[in-house]
């Protein structure tokens, strides 16, 4: 039958089957949404029990969570680096390097070796761009635009550093140091903000200080959205990494916002980072892709804990830098219409580490199997599909310590830390709690419930196990970076 069609004819037909599989394939590789929060406590947003007690109502966020999955028990690392590595790589951070907050220097961040979910999903045709705080790494063989993402405006550590420009005596030292042949190998130089493209050299746009600080996720959404334009109107598939800066110390709002609630400048942090998300959900819309579009909203820790920025952690107890409740739990809320359903909350265990797998298979990207890889696929759970996390365990590291295991419903602490500040105290017996009847962790049910030693045990052992099947890289360790072999290989 073809061959008797006119050549025009046959040539629309060759065509509207192109374009038929290209939009099919399109389709099968949905866009991505990534907002994190920075320490973001779990008692903040209104449907966390936040918003308006804590001084300012998150309508948006709130209207998110009730369009999507709401999850109460999503779990992150002790600390920024560590919970953004885990992200990036579905590795817990003990095995990467990244273990701990980094101070800066040449080595410091991810090594090169490590595949990230940016780079998984360049290789199935995504676009990458990340905006914000990066974390991974201070030198530029590190910088995101080296470890996957297309383009990146932002720092590579962290926000507290603004501050150091308000310091007299640090202010006199750079200027001192700074006008002779370079800053001193002791002092740190300001740190700045950098706009970087693949494969072009960094540029610094400005220096980090506390006005620049107070603009940064105005400028982290606006640049967010024109790279989610630009791509909806070249039909290609995206990954949209917003890292926002709020509401890391020094909590500060944009002068547009700031007085905005009459409650100081926490609440009005808040209506600024509802604002924003808002603002990123109605582009979503807007480009009529929300179909295709998956968006996620977290954090990457739980609450502040320097004063005056001292954030909650809502039922829980405890703060950042911590294994307590508080410092593990975090906000999360998925949309993804006519794929995740609306309107459904779950208290199923989830990982940050799983956010990589689940998305880089959602995107059609292999997971690499030359490593150990911690996150487990939760897109049939997301999507309703199953009623059941496919995760009910893992272990929870404070720095290089292993500090506690959960399982289930059940934590086992090795040492005890409420605050950050607090020192790690070790415990002579492993304290058990039941975090169904005790979320604050205050009573020790071990003598009664001596059982659940067995499998909080095996999962310790496993991991231990698994330390020593595929050796963790040492923190600091340069590029180019050559794993030891398997062991027994």
């Amino acid at each position: 039958m073809l061959q008797r069609l006119p050549h025009a004819t046959l040539l629309v037909l060759v065509l509207a089957l192109a374009f038929g599989l290209q939009t099919e394939a399109h389709a099968a590789k949905p866009n991505i949404v990534f907002m994190l929060m920075d320490n973001l406590g779990y008692g903040e947003v209104g449907v966390y029990g936040g918003g308006i007690l804590r001084g300012a109502p998150t309508p948006r966020i709130d209207t998110m969570a009730g369009q999507g999955l709401r999850l109460l028990n999503f779990n992150v690392e002790a600390q920024c680096t560590p919970s953004r590595s885990a992200l990036m790589t579905g590795r817990f951070a003990i095995r990467s390097g990244t273990y701990a907050v980094p101070l800066g220097g040449q080595n410091d961040g991810l090594p090169l070796w490590e595949v990230t979910l940016a780079q998984a999903l360049s290789k199935q045709g995504y676009a990458t761009g990340i905006w914000g705080k990066w974390h991974l790494g201070s030198a530029e063989a590190r910088f995101p635009t080296n470890h996957g993402f297309d383009e990146w405006y932002g720092i590579p550590r962290s926000y507290e550093e603004c501050l150091w420009l308000e310091q007299n005596d640090a202010k006199g030292l750079w200027t001192a140091v700074g006008s002779k042949q370079g800053w001193s190998s002791k002092i740190d130089p300001p740190q700045h903000i950098y706009e970087a493209r693949k494969g072009e050299k960094a540029h610094k746009v400005a220096v980090l200080d506390l006005q620049q600080r107070r603009l940064m996720d105005a400028e982290i959404t606006r640049r967010g959205i024109d790279f989610m334009r630009r791509q909806a109107k070249a039909a290609k598939p995206f990954f949209a990494y917003f890292s926002f800066s709020l509401v890391h110390f020094p909590t500060k709002p944009n002068p547009e916002f700031a007085g905005k609630t009459g409650n100081g400048d926490w609440a009005d942090c808040l209506a600024e980072m509802d604002h924003h998300v808002g603002q990123v959900l109605d582009a979503v819309k807007e480009l009529g892709i929300e179909k295709d579009t998956i968006v996620i909203f977290t954090s990457d820790n739980g609450p502040e804990a320097v004063h005056p920025w001292e954030g909650s952690p809502g039922p829980w107890r405890g703060t950042y830098f911590t294994a307590m409740e508080g410092s593990l739990r975090a906000p999360f809320i998925m949309t993804w219409p006519g794929k995740v359903p609306g309107g459904r909350t779950s208290n199923e265990m989830v990982h940050i580490v799983d956010c990589f797998t689940t998305l880089a298979q959602a995107g059609g990207a292999k997971i690499p199997n030359d490593r150990a890889i911690d996150g487990v696929d939760q897109m049939a759970f997301f999507q309703g599909k199953q009623q059941h996390s496919n995760r009910e365990s893992f272990p929870a590291f404070v720095a290089n310590r292993l500090t506690a295991v959960k399982w289930r419903n059940w934590k086992g602490h090795l040492l005890w830390q409420e605050r950050m500040f607090d020192p790690p105290q070790p415990l002579p017996i492993p304290k058990l709690v039941n975090l169904l009847v005790d979320p604050r962790e205050e009573f020790d049910v071990g003598p009664q419930n001596d059982w659940v030693a067995a499998p909080l045990m095996k999962v310790a052992e496993e991991f231990v196990k698994s330390l020593k099947e595929y050796p963790p890289i040492p923190m600091g360790a340069p590029d180019p970076y050559v794993p030891p072999r398997k062991a027994g290989k």
